[in-house]
C-alpha cells in the first residue's frame, strides 16, 4: 500500500514538472490554412488541440510536453543516426562471395558507377534531411528552452518545418524488407545492427516530426521578443500569414512572426503547380519505358522496365513484392498524378467533386507521394549487393527519370493552394457590394492530444 501511495506522488510530482504555464496558447483568430475559413480559437493548454469545423485540417495543437519532447527525441535520433551510418547494414553471401552492406557503402558504390544522382538522392533524403532536421529541432527548442533569441531563429524554424515531408528513413526502411524478398531467393542475407536501429530511427524522426507544431513554436519564438501576435485581431486591413497563422497589417509584404511572403492566397499557385505535374507527366513515359534495372551474370543479361520486373517477379511466385512494387512505382503515381489534375480542374475551372472528398483528395495526394520512392530504394540495395562478376545489377536510364517524377508530383502538391477550391465552391453568384464583410469567427471545441 505504501509502494502505491509513493507512485501516485511521483506521477503527481511528474505532472506537475511536465505543466508550464507558458506553453498555453491564448484566445485569438486565425484562417484555416485548408479552406481559408475566418475562425476564432478558445484559449489552448498542454494536451489539447483545435481543428476546422468546416474541413477538419489541424489548426493548433499544445503538446502535452511541448518543451522537452522534441529535443529529447531529436538527441535519440542524431545518436542512432550515427549507429545506423557506422554499423553493418546488410550482409550478402552469394556462392562464397560476401557483401559487406553499408549505408555509406551503397552511396559509394552509386557513386562508382556514375549514378551520382542517384547517390544524392538517398544521401539527402536518409541521412542529410533527417540530420539537418534533428540538428535544427535542437536549435529551435534549445532556445525556447533557455529563453534565448538566437540569430536566425526564424529562418531555421521555417527550415525545420518545411523538412518534415522530405526525410524518407521509414520509406528506405520498408524498401529494404522489399529488397529482401528478392535477396533470399538468390543468396544468403543477414541483417547487420543498422537494419534493426533504423526502425527504432524511423519511428523516433515520425513522432519528433508530429510533437512540432509551427503555430505554438512562433507563438513562443515571438514571445521571446515581448510580443505577442494573437492580440493583432482581424480586421478589413489584415491578412492572415499561410505560413504561422497569425494575422499581418495588409501592408506589409513579410510577416514579422514567421518572415514568410504575406499573401492571401498563394502567388501563381496553379500556374507553377501545373508546371510541376505536366513536366512529372512527360517524364512518366520515359521512367516506364525505358529500362530501370540491368541485370547480369555470366550467362546472360536481363533489361527490365518496371512492368517488366513486375510480371517476372508475379511470374516467379514472389506475387507480395510484385503487389508492393506495383502499387509504389505504378499505382501512387498514376493515382498522384489524376488527383493532380481533378484538383487543378477543380480549383481553375469548376468543382468535379464535394468540397470534403476534394479536401480529402488533396491531403491524401500530399502525403503519399513519397512512398513512390520504394522502388528506387530497392534497385539501389540491389546494385549494392550484386556487383561481382557473378551478378551484377546496375540501374537503367528510367530510374533518374522515375525518381524525378516523384519528385516533382512532391512539388506540384506542395505548391497547390487547396484554398482555392473552396473559394471556387463558395464563390458568390454577383460581386459583393461590401467587400470588406467578414463572416463570423467559429468557436472551435478543444480536443485531448495523445501523449507523446
Amino acid at each position: 500500500m505504501k509502494l502505491i501511495q509513493d507512485i501516485h506522488i511521483l506521477d503527481r510530482w511528474w505532472r506537475y514538472r511536465q505543466h508550464n504555464a507558458a506553453a498555453k496558447l491564448p484566445a485569438h483568430s486565425l484562417d484555416c490554412p485548408g479552406c481559408g475559413l475566418s475562425l476564432t480559437v478558445p484559449p489552448l493548454a498542454q494536451g489539447q488541440a483545435a481543428a476546422c469545423p468546416r474541413c477538419r485540417h489541424p489548426l493548433v495543437r499544445v503538446e502535452r510536453n511541448p518543451f522537452r519532447a522534441p529535443p529529447a527525441l531529436a538527441s535519440a535520433a542524431l545518436i542512432l543516426m550515427l549507429l545506423v551510418y557506422s554499423q553493418l547494414f546488410i550482409l550478402v553471401e552469394l556462392s562464397g562471395v560476401y557483401a559487406y552492406l553499408t549505408l555509406p557503402e551503397m552511396v559509394r558504390v552509386l557513386l562508382a558507377q556514375d549514378f551520382g544522382f542517384l547517390a544524392e538522392v538517398m544521401l539527402a533524403l536518409t541521412f542529410g534531411t533527417p540530420a539537418l532536421f534533428c540538428l535544427l529541432c535542437l536549435y529551435v527548442y534549445g532556445a525556447l528552452a533557455y529563453q534565448q533569441r538566437l540569430p536566425g531563429l526564424l529562418y531555421a524554424t521555417r527550415l525545420l518545418v518545411r523538412l518534415r515531408s522530405w526525410m524518407m528513413v521509414d520509406v528506405f526502411f520498408i524498401s529494404t524488407l522489399v529488397a529482401y524478398i528478392k535477396l533470399a531467393s538468390v543468396a544468403h542475407v543477414t541483417f547487420g545492427p543498422a537494419f534493426w536501429l533504423m526502425f527504432a530511427l524511423a519511428v523516433l524522426l515520425l513522432r519528433t516530426a508530429q510533437l512540432i507544431p509551427e503555430h505554438w513554436v512562433y507563438f513562443q519564438i515571438q514571445r521571446l521578443s515581448g510580443r505577442d501576435p494573437a492580440k493583432l485581431l482581424r480586421t478589413p486591413h489584415t491578412l492572415n500569414c499561410s505560413e504561422c497563422l497569425y494575422h499581418q497589417p495588409a501592408n506589409r509584404s513579410r510577416c514579422s512572426v514567421c518572415g514568410s511572403m504575406l499573401h492571401r492566397r498563394r502567388p501563381h499557385s496553379l500556374r507553377i503547380s501545373s508546371a510541376f505535374l505536366l513536366a512529372a507527366l512527360i517524364l512518366y513515359f520515359p521512367a516506364n519505358l525505358l529500362p530501370i534495372m540491368i541485370s547480369s551474370n555470366p550467362l546472360n543479361t536481363e533489361i527490365n522496365t518496371i512492368l517488366d520486373g513486375i510480371a517476372y517477379m508475379w511470374r516467379t511466385g514472389d506475387k507480395l513484392i510484385a503487389v508492393i512494387i506495383f502499387s509504389a512505382s505504378v499505382a501512387v503515381p498514376v493515382v498522384k498524378i489524376i488527383a493532380m489534375m481533378v484538383l487543378l480542374y477543380s480549383a481553375q475551372v469548376r468543382p468535379l467533386l464535394s468540397h470534403m472528398r476534394l479536401a480529402w483528395l488533396y491531403r491524401f495526394t500530399e502525403s503519399v507521394g513519397r512512398w513512390s520512392m520504394v522502388d528506387i530504394f530497392v534497385i539501389i540495395i540491389l546494385m549494392a549487393s550484386f556487383r561481382t562478376p557473378l551478378a551484377r545489377v546496375t540501374a537503367g536510364p528510367a530510374a533518374v527519370y522515375f525518381c524525378l517524377v516523384v519528385l516533382l508530383t512532391m512539388f506540384a502538391a506542395q505548391y497547390f493552394d487547396p484554398r482555392l477550391l473552396w473559394d471556387k465552391i463558395h464563390a458568390p453568384a454577383k460581386p459583393s457590394r461590401h467587400p470588406h464583410t467578414h463572416r463570423p469567427a467559429y468557436t472551435l471545441i478543444k480536443k485531448t492530444a495523445p501523449t507523446p
